[in-house]
């Protein structure tokens, strides 16, 4: 009785007593409670939607307005009336497309590319980043500006860099144009990565979309494996951790001691991994269940032994598509070493850039360009030293990446850095205050009261990074115990995660971190 009544109370928390008018009101879009896979109407309607998915298994056609038409009104569910956006970018590249499979002039391919450019780009520009550049114009001409009201659609970054991959490949000859409209639609809009990633290729996508439909059994049970990881990591670790501890420490530093702050830093590491690789793993685990497979997001990336193995682990189809499509078009390695130097810089730059229109985002992004640059200076001198080959130097290299990144991401979280500030004092906010109090507050013998305080969350924190640090073996080995169980353990499991949910939900169900950007 006591699970059937947490599954009850958690149903009526997404959507309140059976009443047609508050249901209706599920289906409108509410800016204060956008859509995201760890939310029950989500999971209630995505359960609709795979039955009449399955049953429209063998009618191709069908099918495909069906996801087209599920697909929008997903995103009108997290963005409002803003899902134009993607109808612009899915019409005007499928136009383009065709018009490069048709041309042969190198002048015309060139400006059809430039024009898809400046259309997809343009959008991003002028919702993203308008208000930032018009304070760095204020600031250097002194004229006043006032920042427009600008509704930041969620996930433009994602689907206009996706649709921006199809056009460079159709130039590039790697890929053939689709064979019509739908089918494009189809391939921009797939919702299970539409607003948050990862960011799928067409290369890898388009031939999925015209072979027959199935779902193997093995693809049904890794694709709840992944939905359950995903949505343990989201709703348990992340949410929780979250509101309970790591938010308090950002926003108001200073009543916090030393050894607080860098717990707190040490939390929002773990934070950050767990809510974006969770989507991710939500995102794979969706597609598998509809017959589609994508490519890992995230690869363990605090195992990572340098800056460089870091970006090859972390948030993959971003790196990879920064590499082949901006860094590889700036001329990659191929122009020496300096150049090299150059062109990681400003992939790095433009990277962080991606993230959000704020100046913090700008200095991560260069802070790790810088990072990537010494790393290959190193790589050159000590080639040939055994020393780092050695088991213990990657221990230590682990180690000292890990805390470069962490570091790195207390630059990213605080958003507060200005303009102003910056050039008048080099206020950074609290950031500095952080980094004060760990320097000059630290106050170690605080950490038992800490941890007694805090036990439920520091017990999370402690338990992401384990389950992260386990041996990939170890991880295999359950993931395959997982899918060989039958298949009514898989709902069993689901409910289990639920009913946890329901008794450590603390507020309202948290968006994903990287909804805005």
């Amino acid at each position: 009785m006591g699970i059937w009544h947490n599954i009850s109370s958690f149903i009526k928390l997404q959507f309140g007593t059976v009443d047609p008018a508050l249901l209706l009101e599920q289906f409108v879009y509410d800016e204060k409670s956008p859509l995201i896979f760890s939310s029950g109407l989500f999971l209630f309607m995505f359960a609709i939607f795979i039955v009449i998915y399955s049953l429209l298994s063998k009618k191709s056609l069908a099918r495909t307005l069906f996801v087209v038409a599920f697909s929008y009104f997903f995103y009108y569910k997290t963005s409002g009336l803003y899902f134009f956006l993607i109808a612009i970018v899915t019409c005007s590249d499928y136009i383009i497309g065709e018009c490069l499979s048709m041309s042969r002039a190198r002048w015309l391919r060139k400006m059809l590319v430039a024009l898809s450019l400046v259309i997809d780009l343009g959008l991003l520009g002028y919702f993203k980043y308008t208000n930032f550049f018009g304070q760095i114009f204020g600031n250097i001409t002194g004229a006043p500006w006032h920042d427009l009201d600008i509704f930041l659609p969620v996930g433009i970054s994602f689907f206009t860099f996706q649709s921006l991959s199809y056009i460079i490949d159709v130039y590039r000859r790697k890929i053939k144009p689709v064979d019509n409209l739908l089918d494009y639609a189809f391939y921009v809009s797939f919702f299970p990565q539409l607003v948050a990633g990862p960011i799928v290729r067409a290369s890898d996508f388009l031939p999925q979309m015209y072979k027959p439909l199935k779902v193997t059994r093995e693809m049904l049970g890794t694709g709840f494996w992944f939905i359950l990881t995903g949505l343990f990591k989201k709703a348990v670790i992340s949410d929780f951790i979250s509101i309970n501890f790591v938010d308090r420490v950002f926003d108001n530093p200073v009543q916090f001691s030393g050894i607080e702050n860098l717990l707190g830093a040490y939390g929002y590491g773990l934070q950050i991994y767990c809510d974006f690789s969770g989507y991710s793993d939500m995102a794979i685990g969706l597609a598998l269940l509809m017959g589609f497979r994508f490519n890992i997001n995230f690869n363990n990336p605090y195992k990572a032994v340098s800056v460089t193995d870091f970006w090859r682990r972390w948030h993959i189809s971003l790196s990879t598509w920064l590499r082949d499509y901006l860094y590889i078009s700036l001329g990659g390695n191929r122009k020496g070493k300096f150049r090299q130097y150059v062109n990681l810089f400003v992939t790095m730059l433009l990277g962080g850039l991606w993230h959000g229109a704020s100046l913090n985002f700008i200095f991560w992004g260069a802070l790790h360009g810088i990072a990537l640059i010494i790393h290959k200076m190193w790589m050159t001198i000590s080639r040939g030293w055994n020393v780092i080959t050695s088991k213990w130097w990657n221990v230590v290299m682990t180690i000292v990446t890990f805390h470069f990144v962490i570091f790195a991401w207390m630059l990213f979280r605080n958003v507060d850095i200005t303009w102003n500030g910056l050039f008048h004092g080099g206020n950074w906010g609290n950031l500095r205050i952080m980094l004060s109090q760990i320097t000059s507050s630290f106050h170690p013998e605080l950490l038992l009261d800490v941890v007694g305080g805090y036990w439920q969350v520091m017990a999370l924190i402690v338990l992401g990074y384990v389950l992260h640090f386990v041996p990939d073996s170890l991880s295999q080995r359950c993931k395959q115990a997982f899918v060989k169980m039958p298949i009514a353990l898989y709902a069993v499991a689901l409910i289990v995660l639920i009913v946890i949910i329901v008794q450590i939900k603390t507020s309202e169900i948290q968006p994903f971190i990287y909804f805005q950007f």
